[in-house]
């Protein structure tokens, strides 16, 4: 009976697995482009955005949200929700211009990196963006 027990709370517990996906590295970069959301496989697409981060490949995948471009600094990406099902990953984000004002600057854009274990990888999901309105930023589907 014991033995029962133990198997039931076991099974339960794997079932209720949390995943967690760890936000990495925020700043800005000086590709330009619209806003985009890339999922990120190797290394060398990671460095093509000037972008250094530990993230392991074989067990890890990136997902880098980028917005902008801008042209005067203090610009910053916030992130207000990630909300994520069998099919679908929404993410609410936005950006907050500098309070008083900015400094013109060279073109660059914002981006925020997550790192996520590849076990939540599901070839066919679609990663939309959005604003908290709901108007859509940008969106890719995991191939």
């Amino acid at each position: 009976m014991r033995v029962l027990a133990l198997l039931t709370l076991l099974v339960a517990l794997t079932g209720c697995r949390e995943v967690r996906v760890q936000t990495f590295k925020t700043g800005m970069t000086a590709s330009i482009g619209p806003p985009q959301i890339i999922v990120l496989r190797d290394t060398r697409v990671l460095h093509q955005y000037g972008i250094s981060a530990p993230v392991r490949f074989n067990k890890e995948f990136g997902v880098l949200l980028l917005m902008g471009p801008h042209r005067e600094t203090g610009w910053t990406q916030l992130i207000e929700s990630i909300r994520a099902n069998s099919d679908r990953v929404r993410i609410v984000a936005f950006e907050r211009g500098p309070l008083g004002g900015g400094e013109p600057a060279a073109e660059y854009r914002t981006f925020t990196l997550w790192i996520v274990p590849n076990s939540v990888y599901r070839s066919g999901s679609v990663v939309d963006v959005v604003t908290p309105s709901g108007e859509l930023v940008t969106s890719t589907t995991l191939r």
